[in-house]
């Protein structure tokens, strides 16, 4: 997606201009904004095709920078920290990003990452049949929409979320490794990056289960990965292998 403009939110001045001079060499246009207040602002206005977000900012930090842009938009956003403790990455997920990239990172997997996120972001139903709800016990997911609800009423999800949600209803009863759900959810794999499907598959038994602990849905298979059942039969507690 050349051409598509990138918000980079950045205090570092060094970093900031080594990642906007990549990001116009692979053919990109790049919006600089040195704080929280600044993102907002060019956020709302420019409306960018994905955004950059340095964790640590002046003023109002990354996080809170997130939630806000969040609230108001689908925008993909890919949190840029230097924190390697696994709640930090966690917490930016819960706030409302779509990935993260640790720093220090190579501008190649940067670049990898700002590629996959707006693959995934374009992409729409290409046939009549994908815009169909599906229903599943009491919930109804709308692709038109991207809508979950649950006897009418709307469940709230995150847009990855709500991507491995229609990927597993797409593909009922099949047994999907940690490592294709990245690929094809996320559109890439990286070390460490399991852990992600692990926290978005937590997150989703948590709004479509009524006892998450005991998925009906979305199951585990033991030693495999995840596979959804459309049908709801309760799984076996022996058949649970949680991560």
């Amino acid at each position: 997606m050349m051409g598509a403009t990138v918000l980079l939110v950045e205090d570092d001045a060094t970093l900031a201009a080594a990642v906007r001079y990549n990001l116009e060499r692979e053919g990109y246009a790049c919006l600089l904004a040195p704080d929280g207040a600044r993102a907002l602002e060019l956020a709302r206005r420019e409306r960018p095709a994905l955004i950059l977000l340095d964790l640590m900012l002046p003023g109002i930090d990354g996080l809170e920078v997130c939630r806000r842009i969040r609230a108001e938009s689908t925008v993909p956003i890919i949190m840029l920290t230097a924190r390697v403790e696994e709640t930090d990455r966690v917490v930016g997920l819960e706030v409302g990003a779509d990935d993260y990239v640790t720093k220090p990172f190579s501008m190649r997997e940067l670049l990898a990452r700002v590629r996959a996120a707006l693959r995934r972001a374009r992409m729409r139903p290409d046939d009549e049949d994908d815009t169909r709800p599906i229903t599943f016990g009491r919930l109804r997911l709308d692709p038109a929409r991207r809508e979950l609800t649950r006897d009418g009423q709307p469940i709230p999800l995150k847009p990855k979320e709500y991507d491995l949600l229609w990927f597993f209803v797409r593909h009922p009863g099949r047994v999907f490794t940690r490592e294709h759900l990245l690929e094809q959810v996320w559109g890439y794999d990286f070390p460490g990056g399991s852990r992600t499907v692990d926290v978005h598959v937590r997150w989703l038994r948590g709004k479509i289960e009524d006892d998450p602990a005991n998925p009906r849905f979305l199951r585990t298979s033991r030693g495999a990965g995840y596979r959804f059942e459309l049908g709801g039969h309760l799984t076996a507690p022996a058949e649970l292998d949680e991560p």
